[in-house]
């Protein structure tokens, strides 16, 4: 299967650059994956397209404002460092620019000297090991130092950090944020509740390689990247009586996806557990568990687009995204929902 299988084209001025003041106001394209057929509808409609009784799978990871911008100890060269995850207790692997200031024993501050950073090792890809000095949490310093991490193809600097995270936030380590929940509010979560829709948690850590583009021309050579998960009990108890009662689970973004689909595949019964997931998932693959997607528009030829592909069909898929251009959708992180129903598998 060929990478160019999953392109479409995408006009630049369709890709959102900020987030709508009202959440749920934006639009939602459903798409049925059974016969490719697609609605028209706004965000706060999807309590009517969830039924009592199904489960709906939010990931809880809150990301991290992990871009710094400081100066090198000494010569006072203008440094940044992209956080990407930490390692042991205030080491971290991190990205550089520009790299050839950074070589093992440099040291770097940020602020007013609120935070302080020494290069331990140069790992993989060229990034560093780097250990932090500080008084206090790390996690309070970095909120007050740190800016929220944007993907590149938003240019328009984000005025406040909290619309890069879900409302439901808990669990701090991401360097991107699981867009797909970037809809729900409060209100419309209690409104789902009332209901009768069962909410349940797992954490994934997105990190950087979600975006991370696909350059083998052949799918199946693409190197996934690995992220960190946790699949609470709770959760996957919700899963395994949902399934059992005959009823839908439904999962919220890619990355809740790929904590349900890795534990589906080694298990019939859903377990807690935790771990690393490099699973890709592309047509021709079979899902385990989930039984329908809320999700946002992908990259053209991205490992998320291509998991969309393979729960609702690449013909399917690509019609409905062509459909969102000619209907002026907002594509990406910032952007519209669309919603891929089914019924449960049997």
């Amino acid at each position: 299967m060929k990478r160019t299988d999953f392109y479409y084209d995408l006009p630049d001025e369709l890709i959102a650059q900020e987030p709508l003041k009202d959440r749920s106001s934006s639009r939602l394209m459903i798409l049925d994956k059974e016969t490719g057929k697609t609605e028209h509808k706004h965000f706060y409609d999807i309590v009517d397209e969830l039924n009592e009784g199904d489960a709906l799978i939010l990931n809880d990871t809150k990301v991290l404002p992990a871009r710094l911008y400081g100066h090198k100890k000494g010569s006072g060269g203008a440094i940044e460092f992209l956080l990407l995850h930490k390692n042991t207790l205030d080491v971290w692997e991190v990205i550089l620019k520009p790299g050839r200031k950074a070589k093992p024993g440099a040291e770097f501050v940020f602020g007013n000297g609120e935070l302080e950073a020494e290069i331990l090792e140069i790992v993989n890809d060229g990034n560093r090991l780097v250990k932090f000095k500080y008084d206090g949490v790390f996690e309070e310093v970095l909120d007050k130092l740190g800016e929220m991490p944007l993907p590149h193809y938003i240019t328009k600097k984000l005025e406040d950090k909290d619309r890069y995270q879900t409302v439901y936030a808990k669990n701090s380590g991401s360097a991107a944020a699981p867009t797909a929940g970037l809809h729900f509010t409060p209100e419309l979560l209690e409104k789902i509740k009332a209901k009768g829709v069962n909410i349940g948690y797992v954490t994934l850590h997105v990190g950087l390689g979600t975006f991370r583009p696909v350059k083998a021309d052949d799918i199946l050579d693409h190197k996934m990247h690995s992220e960190f998960y946790i699949l609470p009990e709770e959760t996957a108890e919700l899963v395994n009586e949902t399934k059992k009662n005959g009823k839908r689970v439904v999962s919220v973004g890619t990355t809740a996806t790929r904590v349900l689909e890795t534990a589906g595949a080694k298990n019939q019964t859903l377990k807690a557990e935790t771990g690393w997931t490099d699973i890709f998932i592309y047509p021709g693959k079979e899902f385990h568990v989930i039984d329908a997607l809320i999700t946002n528009f992908h990259l053209p030829e991205s490992t998320l687009i291509m998991l969309v592909s393979a729960l609702a069909g690449r013909e399917n898929v690509l019609k409905a995204y062509e459909e969102a251009v000619r209907e002026k959708y907002r594509f990406f992180s910032f952007g519209d929902a669309m919603f891929i129903k089914g019924n449960p598998e049997m």
